[in-house]
């Protein structure tokens, strides 16, 4: 990894992961939740953060079969297909979480689509679940309806349902009780030709364009300093530049150095203390060897001590300086220290 001014150079996987549709609003800016720069590490494996399930996505899970059962029920969709109806149970293992094979850009998993009497696509749904009812009025978030449009696309349909029902806080606790209805729950249909009308234009060639010069390129999205902390302060953990990145570094290491600084003038008397109590108990541990004795253990009532005694070799170097031997056999030896000094 190489750091440049603002963005990082890297080496290109040999296979990056695909443009999903969480990932497409990413990359164009228009994912609150995430940026750019987080997207393009995602996609390269320079850096993704662990998963690990919140209760928002659990309840989504849940509850999202549920709503499917309400579509299919109360608006006489009948011809709905759950992933689990085309790939069968277990539909992630099998598929790795991409849906579109055959694209080698471009992929992801939809949660539901419509089908015709032949199987044919004829309409994606998008399911979600929030608290957040007030980011629903009046419209789609813009990240959700370029998720359902990227696989409309994909999937060559015009039609979009996104559905999304609205949760109270003890939802969350029980995800298992919650009905979707009427009161709880919108559809909002679009058509990607009349919502994106240009999507391909606006959308599928950018995206192709910024995967060939970024992912294919090596080269990341600018990163912000602030957005993106927590992934630049696990990168430049791992990959510090001092040639590009040495103010970091120092301002890095004198806040540390600051912090430990004054945890150990806290603690320098007892530290200082238990020195001198650590060398009675050796030489105390000492007295107690015998003829063959490699270790000598002292139980505390929550520690055991343990003085181990090795052997080795000491070099007398006063006889080999004498017989003239010590500066024909000494090599010379470099060392570095580093200190600081108050400015």
């Amino acid at each position: 990894m190489e750091w440049l001014k603002n963005q990082i150079k890297i080496d290109t996987p040999k296979k990056p992961k695909k443009i999903t549709g969480t990932r497409l609003a990413a990359i164009f800016g228009k994912n609150k939740w995430t940026s750019p720069f987080a997207t393009w590490c995602e996609i390269t494996k320079t850096y993704e953060k662990p998963y690990e399930d919140t209760q928002y996505t659990l309840a989504g899970k849940a509850i999202e079969p549920k709503q499917i059962a309400y579509m299919r029920k109360s608006y006489y969709m009948t011809d709905i297909k759950a992933p689990t109806d085309i790939y069968g149970e277990n539909f992630f293992d099998k598929t790795h979480g991409d849906f579109f094979k055959d694209d080698p850009i471009f992929g992801g998993m939809w949660d539901a689509i419509r089908v015709d009497k032949d199987g044919k696509p004829t309409s994606v749904l998008e399911f979600k679940t929030t608290k957040r009812a007030e980011d629903w009025q009046g419209e789609i978030p813009e990240y959700y309806a370029l998720q359902a449009a990227l696989y409309a696309y994909l999937l060559g349909v015009d039609s979009v349902i996104m559905v999304c029902s609205f949760l109270e806080e003890s939802d969350y606790a029980h995800p298992e009780e919650f009905v979707p209805s009427a009161k709880n729950t919108i559809t909002v249909p679009f058509r990607l030709s009349e919502r994106y009308p240009k999507f391909e234009e606006d959308y599928i060639i950018p995206a192709r364009e910024w995967w060939n010069a970024l992912v294919v390129g090596g080269i990341s999205p600018e990163f912000d300093e602030k957005a993106d902390a927590e992934i630049l302060k696990v990168l430049r953990t791992n990959n510090l530049n001092p040639e590009t990145e040495i103010t970091a570094i120092l301002a890095e290491a004198e806040i540390l150095t600051a912090k430990i600084n004054k945890v150990m003038a806290e603690i320098k008397k007892d530290t200082d203390r238990l020195d001198n109590l650590k060398k009675q108990i050796k030489e105390y541990a000492m007295s107690k060897f015998r003829d063959g004795d490699e270790k000598v253990t002292l139980s505390g009532a929550a520690l055991n001590w343990v003085l181990s005694k090795s052997e080795g070799v000491e070099v007398d170097t006063a006889a080999l300086e004498k017989a003239g031997l010590l500066a024909q056999y000494s090599k010379k030896k470099i060392g570095y220290r580093l200190t600081t000094q108050k400015q």
